[in-house]
C-alpha cells in the first residue's frame, strides 16, 4: 500500500500526523480508472468534513489527488482509501480552525469471495454511526471475537434488539418478493444506496428489523464497496434463499454506472 498526502508521496511526518484518532474516510474499488458510486463517495467525504471540521471540502481537488495517486503507481485497477484529517488538529482545542489534509492510499484491488458468511449477533452501537470515521478498533475487535467463536463476522444489534449493520458492511433481508433494509442508525453504505436505486421501489421497504423475526426471512445479503455476498446464517437461523438473492443483487450492481476518477466532478 502506498500513501499520498495532498498530492505528494507521504512522508513519515505526514503519516505520523494521521495517527491522531480524528478524521473520516471512504474506501472504494477502482476498475479501469473508474468507480461505481464515485459521487456518493465524494458526497460522504464532503458531509464528513463539514461534520468533523466545520468547513467545506474541495471535492474536485480530492478527485484530482485520487487520479494522481493512481497514475503515480501506476494502476488502473486498485483499492483506494481517501482519509480527511488535519496534521494541525489539537485535541486540546478541537474548535480551533485547521487546514485540512487528504491522505490517499493505493493498494491492490479486492475481489470479494462468493462464499456465504455465518454471522453472530453482537450488542453494539457505533459512535456517530452516520459518519465513516477513523475509530475502527471496536469493529475489528468484534469481528475477531466472532471468528474466535467459529463465525465469519459480527452483526450489530442495538439495546432494543434492532439490527443495524455489520462490522464494515450493510445488510438486507428477503421476505418473499420483498427486500427489507434495517432502519436502525447505521453508516449508509455506497453499495447499499446503489442497490436501493437499482431494485424496484415497490419491492423495498426500510423498517425496524429485530433478531426475533429472523426466522421469517428467506434470505440475506451483506454489501459494501468491495461487493455483495450471501449470508448463510445469523446465530442459529439459516437462510435458504441467500445465494439466489445475492445473484439478483449482483445483477443490479452490474447495471450501476462506472464513473471515471479522471473525469469532471460527477456532481456537476
Amino acid at each position: 500500500m502506498t500513501h499520498y498526502c495532498n498530492g505528494q508521496r507521504a512522508s513519515a511526518e505526514d503519516l505520523a500526523g494521521a495517527l491522531t484518532n480524528y478524521g473520516h474516510f471512504t474506501s472504494m474499488q477502482v476498475r479501469g480508472g473508474a468507480v461505481q458510486g464515485l459521487d456518493l463517495h465524494l458526497q460522504r467525504l464532503s458531509q464528513g468534513t463539514e461534520a468533523l471540521f466545520g468547513c467545506v471540502l474541495d471535492t474536485a481537488q480530492v478527485q484530482a489527488w485520487m487520479q494522481h495517486a493512481l497514475q503515480a503507481e501506476p494502476r488502473r485497477d486498485a483499492s483506494l482509501r481517501v482519509t480527511v484529517f488535519s496534521r494541525r488538529f489539537d485535541f486540546r482545542q478541537p474548535l480551533q480552525p485547521v487546514a485540512l489534509d487528504v491522505l490517499v492510499a493505493v493498494a491492490v484491488p479486492v475481489h470479494m469471495p462468493a462464499d456465504p458468511r455465518r454471522l453472530c449477533s453482537v450488542a453494539y452501537q457505533r459512535d456517530l454511526p452516520h459518519l465513516k470515521h477513523v475509530g475502527t478498533f471496536p469493529l475489528f475487535e468484534h469481528r475477531r471475537r466472532a471468528q474466535q467463536g467459529g463465525f465469519d463476522d459480527a452483526l450489530f444489534v442495538d439495546g432494543s434488539g434492532q439490527i443495524s449493520e455489520g462490522s464494515t458492511w450493510n445488510i438486507a433481508f428477503q421476505q418473499g418478493p420483498q427486500i427489507v433494509w434495517p432502519q436502525a442508525p447505521a453508516l449508509r453504505g455506497t453499495h447499499e444506496r446503489l442497490l436501493q436505486a437499482g431494485f424496484a421501489p415497490e419491492r423495498q421497504q426500510v423498517r425496524p428489523v429485530s433478531l426475533a423475526e429472523l426466522a421469517g426471512f428467506d434470505g440475506a445479503i451483506a454489501c459494501n464497496a468491495a461487493g455483495v455476498w450471501p449470508v448463510a446464517a445469523i446465530d442459529a437461523v439459516a437462510f435458504a434463499a441467500s445465494e439466489a438473492f445475492c445473484q439478483q443483487a449482483r445483477g443490479v450492481l452490474e447495471m450501476a454506472p462506472w464513473q471515471p476518477i479522471g473525469g469532471p466532478d460527477p456532481r456537476r
